[in-house]
């Protein structure tokens, strides 16, 4: 299941901006050299064949906003590759990724200033691959997935003009997901914490026994369906957009029917709060609380509850999300892209290959400030990830979560702001009695489309 599009704002910018600079993979020279995206490349840098050269020579390397506070481990990395291959620099620039992030980064691909090595997401991928500014790496590095889990390398490819799909990116870091829940509020409700569900509906069965067994005074979690599609979704094999990404699908599947009808049932029974319907609450800090029985699926949510509420920090359970008719989970990392039009390609490529190896990936995700994952087979198998002590449950977590990440996939879909919002405003009547949940969901569906046909 193919997921990645661009958002309408973004699709709509590059259409205007493509338009308007001419570039695009069938723009370019008027003579017979090389080109990518409109701008002219050295001929090794497109079509077939391996890169092959000296690692040498001067190059920029773009993050997004982690000279701050990670700055020690990334001058630590560039000096590790220099010293490696004396005759390459590396020049560090870090954006401060705001709004404009993306928007700043294709004007500089248009413009052939796109720096030679990018940190980049899902959606920028998309963008940059579509119109032939990163290297194809099938073509570029054959080898380039060898570091990688299997499921990561081979779900992280994106579409070139062609529709053509292509490795354009290296997988880098990612967050995890993870089950997590109060133990003592689960007994109370007559659930072992031992066995937690492994479907979303099984979730939903649980949820019913904590309303029942809960008199309003606590809760399963939030009503909001904001905060669980499409996520909810994906796990169970709901096919959410057509495989080119221009047309939702959800409505046609009577999972999503049963979905509805399970959250329906869930509000009314008084297993969510009933002012969180359509309300914007943290459900961090309802479950620090000690208000909700499931918590955030974020592993980075035990640090924040561990720092601001110790006493239901050592109440907390951790365990695999469930899989689900997936059977695995999905969650798009962030990429490291090598620009088709780099005047040192060679030196870019080995300098992305050396940033994303498996040494490294390990020591900026031992780094206590940041709770992040690997996306290389070696890095999840090491102590730091398996090795639990204690009942701690962000060791717990961790461990869950590298394992996880083993057969996680891409494929994560982001809905943009209004396609969420429209979703969630028919699931909300719903859940209220105001519609069917079919009903419900043709016009989530409906509106949903239009704003995509009005992105362009």
């Amino acid at each position: 299941m193919r997921a990645s599009r661009l958002p309408g704002s973004l699709a709509c910018f590059l259409a205007l901006a493509l338009a308007a600079t001419g570039c695009g993979l069938s723009g370019g020279s008027d003579d017979s050299g090389a080109t990518a995206g409109g701008c002219k490349v050295d001929k090794a840098n497109v079509g077939s064949g391996a890169l092959s050269g000296d690692v040498k020579g001067d190059i920029t390397f773009q993050t997004t906003n982690l000279k701050k506070d990670f700055g020690d481990y990334f001058n630590g990395v560039i000096a590790a590759f220099e010293k490696e291959h004396p005759g390459a620099k590396v020049k560090w620039i870090d954006d401060p990724g705001d709004a404009t992030f993306t928007q700043r980064l294709v004007a500089d691909a248009q413009g052939c200033t796109l720096p030679d090595v990018v940190n980049i997401n899902v959606n920028t991928a998309v963008a940059l691959t579509r119109n032939g500014y990163l290297l194809n790496l099938d073509e570029k590095a054959p080898d380039a997935g060898k570091p990688f889990t299997a499921a990561m390398w081979k779900s992280s490819t994106y579409a070139e003009a062609d529709g053509r799909k292509v490795h354009s990116v290296l997988p880098w870091y990612s967050g995890g997901i993870v089950q997590t829940f109060n133990t003592d509020l689960l007994k109370k409700a007559g659930l072992d914490p031992a066995e937690p569900p492994t479907s979303i509906l099984g979730l939903f069965a649980d949820a019913e026994k904590i309303a029942k067994a809960s008199g309003g005074k606590y809760y399963a979690f939030l009503a909001n369906p904001s905060l669980r599609i499409p996520a909810d979704w994906q796990q169970m094999g709901v096919k959410v957009l057509s495989d080119d990404g221009r047309k939702f699908t959800f409505a046609d599947d009577p999972r999503t029917v049963r979905w509805v009808e399970g959250m329906t049932k869930l509000y009314k029974a008084g297993a969510m709060p009933r002012d969180s319907l359509s309300s914007n609450q943290d459900p961090s800090n309802v479950y620090g609380q000690g208000k909700l029985v499931y918590g955030s699926t974020n592993p980075n949510f035990l640090r924040f509850i561990q720092q601001n509420n110790p006493s239901i920090y050592k109440k907390t359970g951790v365990a695999r999300y469930p899989l689900d008719d997936l059977g695995h989970t999905v969650g798009a990392p962030q990429y490291i892209g090598v620009a088709s039009t780099s005047k040192n390609a060679v030196t870019a490529l080995a300098f992305a290959r050396f940033l994303t190896n498996a040494k490294n990936q390990l020591e900026w995700a031992k780094d206590p400030n940041v709770v992040i994952f690997p996306s290389t087979t070696e890095s999840l198998k090491d102590p730091f990830f398996q090795k639990v002590e204690g009942n701690d449950p962000f060791a717990e977590a961790r461990k869950i979560v590298a394992s996880d990440r083993q057969t996680a996939t891409a494929d994560e879909i982001a809905l943009t702001p209004g396609e969420l919002n429209a979703i969630s405003a028919q699931i909300q009547l719903a859940m209220q009695g105001k519609k069917s949940a079919q009903a419900a969901l043709d016009e989530a569906q409906s509106k949903a489309n239009a704003l995509i046909e009005q992105a362009g």
